[in-house]
């Protein structure tokens, strides 16, 4: 579980102290679906079976009242990302469920990019409170708490952290924003090395970022020197777009090149706008979509000349 502990936890908003309750441990028997208002085990395969489906409205009755309002009220696409944290998964799927020889819930989330198992271990109960560790085969366990609610119950926790959407949503947010400007200045390197590498090819710069797309098998040329895929070969990868622009030299010698990076859709694909300069350095900023210039900063690593 590690990207939930990673993800989640890292995100949580409030800290639940260890040992803050006296909990007995005692195994429960694993219940069919159909008991899920009744045994918390259920319930969490439940709720984890849904967000492997992508089915917002079923999750959310395994959400307690507060948490359900919060979740309904994100944007359709929040509610989606949501679910893939919570689920470890980047595509929807299908749900089997089994039980090993302890009769402990054995889930597995079947997706077009794999499949997730999620094995459960005893559940620990004590009046209106259930934990159950839950281990993703061969990798780290990751602790749910539930906490009883107008008789049903609810998630409450993932490891020692209190589930609180509003929070969770928007610092799942920014860290796809990050983790999204991230990729885009590991593309402009690439991308740069690509033109560099097309200039020692064919003795000069690429005149569009086409010149740098796929071409047929044994049919490499300089219109078509497959160096980069067809979406950045078109200008457009991962909600960013992408330009090249040749920069005569001031003195007439070799000329040389920019690339430059802007959001699709500024504050919902991203927001900093980067500009790999002719000196070879990558600035950026949040230029509200516009692109950005020489005199923006340079991003974190980069040295001044």
């Amino acid at each position: 579980m590690k990207r939930v502990i990673s993800r989640a936890g890292a995100a949580l908003g409030v800290v639940v102290a260890a040992g803050a309750f006296a909990i007995f441990d005692g195994p429960l028997r694993a219940q069919t679906p159909e008991n899920h208002d009744a045994d918390p085990a259920a319930a969490l395969s439940a709720a984890l079976g849904a967000a492997c489906r992508g089915n917002e409205n079923q999750f959310a009755n395994y959400l307690t009242t507060d948490n359900a309002a919060a979740f309904r009220a994100l944007s359709a696409e929040d509610r989606t990302t949501f679910l893939k944290h919570i689920s470890v998964t980047e595509e929807l799927g299908k749900t089997l469920i089994s039980s090993d020889d302890k009769n402990h819930i054995v889930l597995r989330c079947e997706s077009p990019g794999g499949t997730a198992e999620y094995r459960f271990g005893d559940t620990r109960v004590r009046e209106n409170l259930a934990f159950i560790p839950v281990v993703v085969a061969g990798e780290q366990e990751a602790e749910f708490g539930l906490v009883r609610e107008k008789g049903a119950w609810r998630l409450l926790s993932v490891g020692l952290m209190l589930l609180d959407i509003p929070q969770l949503s928007k610092r799942w947010a920014e860290q796809e924003f990050i983790a999204r400007e991230d990729a885009v200045i590991r593309t402009l390197r690439e991308m740069a090395d690509a033109v560099k590498t097309y200039r020692q090819s064919w003795g000069r710069l690429p005149e569009t970022l086409a010149e740098l797309g796929p071409a047929p098998k044994d049919e490499v040329s300089p219109e078509q020197s497959d160096l980069i895929n067809e979406h950045l070969a078109a200008g457009s990868q991962g909600g960013y777009q992408y330009r090249y622009r040749i920069v005569p030299a001031p003195d007439g010698s070799d000329p040389n090149f920019e690339l430059a990076a802007t959001p699709e859709e500024y504050g919902k694909t991203g927001r900093r706008s980067f500009l790999y300069d002719s000196m070879g350095k990558i600035r950026g900023a949040d230029k509200h979509g516009a692109v950005a210039g020489y005199g923006d900063p340079l991003i974190s690593g980069e040295k001044a000349e």
